[in-house]
């Protein structure tokens, strides 16, 4: 016998003999060949997808979040077959991308490493409990198709072009305004200049309401009341009028104000102002003007105002970065936020979850703030990369749109809780400053420094195919 093979094969008896962590070392520390480990302890669903990821930049990974094209849908569902094919995953239904994500996310927090080293367990046969038919001509597991057959939800698509685009000549480009409101009635008040003009949805009629001119005033903030029959309109000089829009008259004119006033929400038959000079005015237009209830507690200029849903509590946001919530009998607010780096004016609570109230800062802060004010605990925020101007829930799901300024003058949807961008418009050529959801709570409106009004469908169950694509000159300039 050749003596070199004698020697190999005396070494190979003697290895067998060795235990299981001897032997291992023995394996590393050969060379000259490849040590190839055990995978049948490997979950190679979360391997598999741990290494794609980290194949992604940062970028793909975000695009691929935010995907939700039917050719997305179409490459989860493959992946989701390979799994059942290849690994045997048992998937039965398409997987929803971002919650798939999510789920894998964490359980791959604890494992940094492909493979993992341990001793040869007997494995179970994939579909032993549901064996594919022995006459069936597929090559493919009884899962799998179940998976091809499972329901598949329709996609969401959110047209990015407006379905109405109206002139607005002397729209102001002013963070600091509110001169965009959408009333029951669905007419729209547009504060131009020194006049408020009503647009009709229904008609496309476009009526003044009011000049303020001829006192040297101009229009910095209009509200419609719940019902949708008057409108109040702050101006420059610190006043708050009351309008009865169906008759075109004026009801009565509220002092009280040094400063203009740029922020006002109705809560019933209350009025409520915020003005420059800092102070929160509340009135009930019923009683008479001097009746009236000052909240003071912001240091520059109120710039936000929104009252919740059951009528109790006013949060109120200001150029002096904070975020206040006031009830409707103390004259102190009841709860105070600091988290915000910039203005605060864009303001919503959520008709969906009682006492949910989500904030955004200005061009210092650019993020997104939801806020529990039932236990005044933070409870989320995200960076949106711009200046956000304006916030607005939808009122049939648990989404909100968010407008935007510098630098990127967008127009965002997201899901909530996981704050997922739903869709992204684009379009204004300024600052998204101006923002109005229609009563049935489909469609809303934006207004810019471009002077122009966009309506978009981003809530909308049904949306039309064919979008307008027409500039309608509606509103004309008082030469």
């Amino acid at each position: 016998m050749d003596q070199e093979y004698e020697r190999r094969l005396l070494r190979q008896i003697n290895h067998q003999n060795l235990p299981t962590e001897a032997r291992l070392s023995v394996l590393l520390t050969q060379s000259g060949d490849r040590f190839i480990p055990t995978r049948a302890g490997s979950n190679w669903s979360i391997n598999f997808h741990y290494a794609n990821e980290n194949c992604r930049s940062p970028n793909q990974n975000h695009k691929a979040k935010d995907a939700s094209s039917d050719s997305s849908k179409d490459a989860v569902a493959y992946a989701a077959l390979l799994r059942n094919e290849l690994l045997g995953a048992g998937i039965e239904t398409v997987p929803d991308p971002h919650t798939d994500d999510r789920r894998h996310a964490v359980l791959s927090q604890d494992s940094h490493s492909l493979f993992r080293y341990t001793v040869h367990t007997k494995r179970v046969p994939f579909d032993s409990d549901n064996e594919v038919s022995p006459y069936s001509l597929s090559p493919l597991s009884n899962k799998s198709h179940k998976l091809l057959r499972s329901p598949r939800k329709p996609a969401r698509k959110i047209s990015k072009i407006p379905f109405k685009v109206l002139d607005a000549p002397e729209l102001q480009d002013d963070f600091y305004l509110n001169l965009v409101d959408w009333s029951a009635g669905n007419l729209l008040s547009v504060g131009l200049g020194a006049c408020v003009y009503l647009w009709s949805a229904c008609t496309s009629q476009v009526t003044r309401l009011c000049d303020l001119s001829v006192d040297g005033d101009s229009v910095t903030s209009v509200c419609w009341n719940e019902r949708g029959s008057l409108v109040a309109v702050g101006t420059h000089k610190g006043y708050v009028q009351i309008w009865d829009a169906a008759g075109g008259r004026k009801l009565t004119s509220l002092e009280g104000h040094s400063a203009r006033v740029g922020a006002l929400a109705w809560n019933g038959e209350q009025l409520s102002s915020g003005s420059r000079d800092r102070v929160i005015l509340q009135r009930d237009v019923r009683t008479p003007p001097t009746a009236e209830r000052r909240l003071q507690g912001h240091r520059q200029e109120v710039c936000g105002l929104k009252w919740s849903p059951d009528h109790q509590h006013l949060a109120s946001g200001g150029n002096d970065n904070k975020l206040l919530v006031w009830n409707s009998s103390s004259l102190l607010p009841v709860q105070q936020y600091s988290d915000h780096l910039a203005a605060v004016k864009a303001i919503a609570w959520s008709p969906h979850q009682h006492g949910l109230l989500a904030s955004g800062g200005g061009t210092a802060d650019r993020c997104l703030r939801f806020w529990n004010t039932l236990t005044g605990q933070a409870l989320q925020s995200t960076d949106t990369g711009s200046q956000v101007c304006n916030l607005a829930w939808s009122k049939h799901a648990n989404e909100l749109v968010s407008t935007h300024g510098y630098s990127q003058n967008q127009i965002l949807v997201w899901k909530y809780p996981s704050l997922t961008q739903v869709a992204k418009l684009t379009g204004h050529s300024y600052r998204v400053l101006y923002l109005a959801v229609s009563p049935d709570g489909e469609a809303i409106v934006t207004g810019a420094g471009d002077e122009t009004l966009r309506f978009w469908n981003v809530f909308s169950k049904t949306r039309c195919t064919k979008e307008s694509k027409s500039v309608l000159n509606l509103f004309t300039r008082i030469r």
